[in-house]
């Protein structure tokens, strides 16, 4: 589970079996459970659009944005059961209504097929209800298949607009599932590595194999995935293309090939190897496939992260007796410990702007995710449960997705940095964990 602590056992004993590239099982679709959200949440009405095909419409584009909104924790769209009528265009809108049933803000729309183009067109508009004045509109050219991704776009829109941060809605998560099979009698696990919009739709499996998957971690352009498989007699680190599932062995060096992640210039990973003896982190081109050593110490240094700049990793080490988060500046090979609060702390990752830093945290023998502020020091509990781990966290910053334990079952769930938001994602079928986040992905 915790990968500082698994690095030690589990990877010492592999056996490689069958790897299918397509997964013959149903994928593990994510519902999302919102526990706690924002005492006032912006009130917004979103009126389903007009249609104007012949057809049934081929999805509402109203509800993908409603839900998008709500699973944010910071808006409260209304039930369409409460609305005294469905305006479409500017013309059709009756603020005074709007105002007496305390909506905020007003989102109308159409969505139109043009026959010659075979493409559906996406029109919004969204109004500030108190003054009636329009706050932004756009339009969206759509295929049937990405659809789901004007919807998401358009909440991304919206979210930026009101809030001022950018929106989360057109990411995606990539997570492990793990299930238990019955073959000839016996009990057997399966592991599989699968992708879905943030809002838990459109899963698509990636790989499915015998044997663990781990360390999943998106390239800056959302276009590959790095891993660890345990597929063949050792460890290794593949990064695979999502739109083609083209794979590339990255590196199988003897002992551990663990814990990648990508530079944002997308041109190194930083990795752990110990072809040496001991496990140390090191940077690979992976244009050249040149191997750069980074830290040279006794000690165990583990899940190395890049900082948003790339002028520096932070990394796991137990070089001062616990495990512990460390800054290494690449420029200078200077090391200096991050982390002194709580007797373990671990896979650690750096918000986009820099400020935070959100981690495994142990006190008094509980696994939670927490945060530390770099400027302050002050380190803050995000999560109530227990054997929390592999936070990763949100291209805006907001949010942290992890993976935990709910009685006997692995799920994700998801907390923003500042505590007032919580979820639970769990899957439809089998245990859930090693989550990352993508960047916001451009359909």
């Amino acid at each position: 589970m915790r990968q500082f602590l698994f690095n030690r056992s589990m990877f010492a004993n592999l056996c490689g079996l069958v790897l299918v590239l397509v997964s013959q099982f149903t994928l593990a679709e994510l519902t999302i459970e919102i526990t706690k959200g924002q005492d006032n949440p912006v009130s917004i009405a979103i009126v389903p659009f007009e249609w104007s095909g012949e057809d049934l419409i081929p999805e509402d584009m109203a509800e993908i944005i409603s839900e998008d909104l709500y699973r944010s924790g910071q808006f409260g769209p209304m039930e369409r059961k409460n609305m005294l009528s469905f305006p479409h265009k500017a013309d059709q809108v009756h603020f005074r209504d709007w105002r007496m049933l305390g909506a905020e803000y007003l989102l109308i729309g159409q969505i139109n097929f043009d026959t010659d183009k075979q493409r559906y067109e996406v029109a919004y508009d969204l109004y500030n209800v108190p003054t009636g004045q329009r706050v932004i509109a756009g339009t969206f050219s759509s295929n049937k298949k990405n659809l789901r991704s004007a919807g998401h776009a358009i909440s991304d829109r919206i979210y930026a607009k009101i809030t001022g941060i950018p929106g989360n809605f057109s990411t995606r998560i990539v997570y492990v599932t793990e299930n238990t099979l019955k073959v000839d009698g016996k009990s057997k696990k399966q592991y599989r590595l699968e992708v879905a919009d943030a809002d838990g739709h459109r899963v698509r499996n990636l790989l499915r194999s015998d044997e663990p998957i781990l360390s999943a971690d998106w390239s800056a352009d959302g276009e590959n995935i790095a891993y660890v498989s345990f597929e063949s007699d050792r460890p290794a680190i593949y990064i695979q293309q999502l739109k083609t599932g083209e794979r590339t062995l990255v590196s199988s060096h003897r002992g551990l090939n663990s814990a990648p992640d990508w530079s944002p210039d997308g041109k190194k990973l930083a990795l752990v190897l110990s072809k040496d003896g001991n496990p140390e982190i090191y940077t690979i081109e992976l244009a050249t496939k040149k191997l750069t050593r980074i830290t040279n110490h006794f000690a165990i240094d583990t899940e190395p992260r890049w900082l948003p700049d790339g002028k520096a990793l932070i990394f796991t080490s137990n070089r001062g007796g616990k495990p512990q988060i460390y800054k290494l500046t690449l420029a200078s090979g200077a090391v200096e410990r991050l982390t002194f609060e709580g007797d373990y702390n671990a896979r650690a990752q750096v918000t986009p702007d820099g400020r935070f830093l959100v981690m495994v945290h142990r006190n008094e023998g509980l696994f939670h995710i927490a945060v530390q502020d770099l400027k302050r020091g002050v380190v803050r509990v995000l999560t109530e449960t227990v054997l929390d781990e592999s936070p990763s966290i949100s291209p805006n910053g907001t949010m942290v997705v992890y993976a935990t334990q709910i009685g006997k079952r692995g799920i994700l769930a998801a907390a923003s940095v500042d505590g007032d938001v919580k979820m639970r994602l769990p899957s439809s079928s089998g245990n859930v964990r090693e989550p990352a986040w993508s960047p916001v992905i451009e359909h």
